[in-house]
This record gives C-alpha cells, structure tokens and sequence, in this order.
C-alpha cells in the first residue's frame, strides 16, 4: 500500500511539473505531427519572458538556442531535418522541459478550400464518399500518415491560437479527415514510401476572399469592402465563412509559419457569380500564401468545380469559375490543376468520387514534385480551332501520345452561330489529334464550348487517363434565364 501511495504521490508530482512547464506550443505543433524533410522548419511557441530556449532533437546532436522575447516570451526557432523517418522526440526547454512525441520526418501539404474538401471520409448525411469504407478500416496507426484538421473558426481579428492537433493513422481518425485530403495522401505515401502530413483547414460555403489576409486584400483589391474588420459593419451569421479576411484570421494565421512542401485547394463555387475576379484572386491568394508561410516555390495544385445543375442546368457560370482557375494556374509557377468535368452528379454539389480527385492531384504533384516523369499527370489545353465546311478543327495542348479515345462519338460539345444560340454537337477524334465537331442544326459555327454548362459530362481524355480541361473558343459572356431546373 505504501509503495502505490509513493507512486501515486510520484505521478501527482510529475504531471503538477507538466501543467507548470512554461513552454507552450500552438496547436499545429503537437505530439505525432510531421515536419518537412530536409529544410529548416520552424518551430514556435511561448517560455518564459527572457528566458534561453533550447531546443533538442533525436536525429541530431546539434542544439538550436534561441531567446523568448522579454515582454511576451514568443520564441521561434528554424530546425534542420534530416531525410524522411521517424518516430523521434522533440525536446524544448526553458529550463524546464516539454518534449513532443512520436515525431515523424517526411512530407507535408496544406489542404484548403469549401465543403468538397471539407467532406470527410465517412461524408455527409445522404452523400458519401465513394470507397472510403476500405480505407476507413484498413487504416493503422503504424501506416505514416498523420493529419491535422483546423476547427472552423470566423474572425475579425487574426487568431493567435487554433483548435486541432495531430492524429495518427487509426480509423476512427481516418473516418473525420477530408476525403479529398486523404486520398491525395495516402496515394502519395503509399508511391512515395515516406511520411506523409496533411494540415486540412477549410469551411463548407467559403469564399476564396475569406482565406487572404487583409494586407493582401488591401493592396491587390483596395475596391473591396473591408469595413467588417474594423466593426463598422456586421458579419451576418450567413456570410462569416464568406466575408473577407474572416477564416484567415481565424484558421490560416495561427498556423504561420509551419513549413509544408505545397497546397492542394478545391474551392470556386461560392464565387461562381463572380468568376470575373477569380484569376486575380486565386493568383493573389497563392503568392500569399507562399510569402508568409516563406516557401516560395511551394507547389499549388488545385480542383475545378465538378458540374452541378445550380440554378440552371444549362447556364455556363460553371465554365467561366474554371477558365479563371486554368488561367491563373496558367499565370504562376509550380502549379498545376485537377480536372473533375467527367466525375460530377448533376444532383448533389458534393460528387462521391472524391478518389479521383485525390488521385489526380497526387498524380500532380509525383510527376512534378517527386521526379515521376513517365506520367503525364496535367490535363490537355484547348490550343486553337480552324472552321470550315460548316465544321470545327480543334486542336490541343497534349504531349506526345495523343487522346483518346479515337473513332467514336463524344458528346459534350456546343457549337453556336452568329446568333450565339448553343446547340448540342458531336466531336470524334483522329490520329493527328484534330478533333472535329459537327452539329447539323448550326451550318455556320463560329465558335465552341466543351464542359462549359453548369451540367455537363467529360468525354475525352489523355493517354492516362486524364481529363482534357473544359475549354470555350469565343469570349461571349452569355447567361441563360432561370429555368427552374
């Protein structure tokens, strides 16, 4: 009895000693997280005001000192890792001692975005995630893989903390991560075969604007309303996940500056309407992000909306959100674009095959990213188009093997007139790659539209597999009545 008294006595002591350490992390530095391989990733927290902070790891006997700031005791280190592995201790002292556990040393992407990338493994009420159940049950803490899912939070004011830490690999854990991040992970961990971490931090509904801060805001969009953030305005309970600047502040802030190797992003339809600024805004919103997280050639990989009826089937708004995402992606370096024209449901915003998205953004980033150049991951472009003989001649931005598939209808296609009037049309592709579009009802096309309705459905693809992008060949901007679909 004595001897469980003295222990007992013992743990009492040991955790008073944890509840009194003066060093403190933000949530984003925890047990089971993943660092960066070979980079000096940062490090960060409070101590004691003044105080010397070292800082200790397992795979190095190097030590980084570093001095807690003298009035608020903030400290922030950069740590050299090593290559991939794992699991290792991180010890961090001020004179007393808090150490992170279960470290790994591998790889990290930020997943951002609105509910298609929010939408967990185990999905939505009446919408699940196509296949997840399997990976939801063959998930193991011991597979290297680790997540960290950011809770929503709307702000006027940057954060200086979030809620969310570090997971392991285990079911039920698996179950709560976006779908769309997961994939994208356990594909590239399961290539790759080193640790993979994901950061997943979005909000269903979200606006692109709602994720940049506001000194991005203000000097690259000086025309938009900012008032909220000074309380000169109410945020509305219905637009805290839209208005600007409010999930950076409350989601992306505190996380700065963890050092990750890119961006996956699946976001656009809640700026469908206003498509026109979102080439600017997602430009502005990638050069953020790489500057103050301070990786400049961060990869950003990002998601075309999959079609939808909205409020009109036929309308084309769908179309011009992903020409701005094609064109921006266009416009940086490092990036890339996943396309989703042939995987959506004309009845639910939130397709089930988030598999294939994942996939296809993992296809990204190995071919680009991890030296797997015997793929061609990036979708075919429109090129030019030639009319003549009442016809279309498309061509494309494709490598070498061509399109597929050859000598066989694909629909898909518009073609309209002078009067701009869209009729339905049939492509077939050739050996030389030309594709041909006729339509019987339009003797006269003067231009065409592949993907661009709210609802449509990819046909055609590149050798793997890959979706040729939604493409126009006018610049009309034509908006049809709502139908009542």
């Amino acid at each position: 009895m004595k001897k469980l008294m003295l222990l007992a006595a013992a743990a009492a002591i040991l955790s008073l000693q944890t509840l009194q350490a003066k060093v403190t992390f933000p949530s984003v530095i925890s047990d089971n997280m993943v660092l960066q391989q070979n980079t000096n990733a940062a490090l960060w927290g409070t101590a004691e005001p003044g105080k010397k902070v070292t800082i200790t790891t397992g795979w190095s006997k190097d030590k980084t000192v570093v001095t807690a700031d003298s009035q608020t005791g903030k400290w922030l280190a950069r740590v050299a890792t090593p290559s991939a592995g794992g699991p290792y201790e991180i010890t961090v002292s001020d004179g007393e001692k808090a150490v992170l556990k279960n470290v790994l040393i591998g790889e990290v992407w930020f997943c951002s975005g609105q509910s298609n990338m929010e939408m967990p493994m185990k999905g939505y009420g009446t919408q699940p995630a196509k296949g997840a159940i399997d990976y939801i049950l063959k998930a193991k803490a011991s597979t290297p893989i680790r997540m960290c899912t950011i809770e929503r939070v709307s702000s006027i004011k940057p954060e200086a903390q979030t809620k969310g830490s570090w997971l392991e690999n285990t079911p039920e854990n698996v179950a709560s991560t976006s779908a769309t991040a997961y994939y994208f992970a356990e594909y590239l961990q399961r290539i790759i075969e080193v640790p993979v971490g994901i950061i997943v931090s979005c909000w269903g509904g979200s606006s692109i604007e709602a994720w940049m801060n506001r000194e991005t805001l203000e000097s690259e969009f000086p025309q938009m309303d900012l008032s909220h953030l000074d309380g000169k305005r109410e945020v509305l309970e219905k637009r805290k996940n839209q208005d600007p600047a409010l999930l950076y502040n409350g989601m992306v802030d505190a996380l700065v500056p963890f050092t990750f190797k890119g961006m996956i992003w699946y976001q656009g339809e809640a700026n469908r309407a206003t498509w026109k600024n979102y080439q600017a805004l997602q430009t502005s919103y990638v050069k953020m992000m790489r500057r103050i997280f301070e990786v400049p050639e961060a990869p950003f990989y990002c998601t075309q909306i999959a079609p939808y009826h909205y409020h009109n089937a036929e309308d084309f708004h769908t179309g011009y959100l992903n020409e701005a995402q094609q064109k921006s992606v266009e416009e940086l370096p490092f990036a890339g674009m996943a396309v989703t024209c042939d995987i959506g449901e004309y009845g639910s915003i939130h397709p089930c095959r988030k598999q294939q998205v994942g996939e296809r953004l993992a296809y990204l980033a190995l071919s680009h990213d991890y030296g797997h150049s015997e793929i061609v991951a990036d979708a075919p472009t429109y090129k030019s188009v030639e009319f003549k003989d009442g016809k279309a001649y498309v061509t494309f931005n494709v490598d070498k093997l061509g399109l597929s598939p050859m000598g066989q209808d694909l629909p898909g296609f518009q073609v309209a007139g002078e009067d701009r009037v869209f009729k339905d049309a049939t492509g077939r592709m050739y050996k030389n790659n030309i594709l041909v579009i006729s339509c019987p009802e339009v003797s006269n096309p003067v231009s065409v539209r592949y993907c661009f309705r709210n609802r449509t459905q990819g046909t055609f693809y590149n050798n793997f597999g890959i979706p040729v992008a939604p493409f126009r060949t006018d610049d009309w901007e034509i908006y049809i009545e709502k139908s009542g679909y």
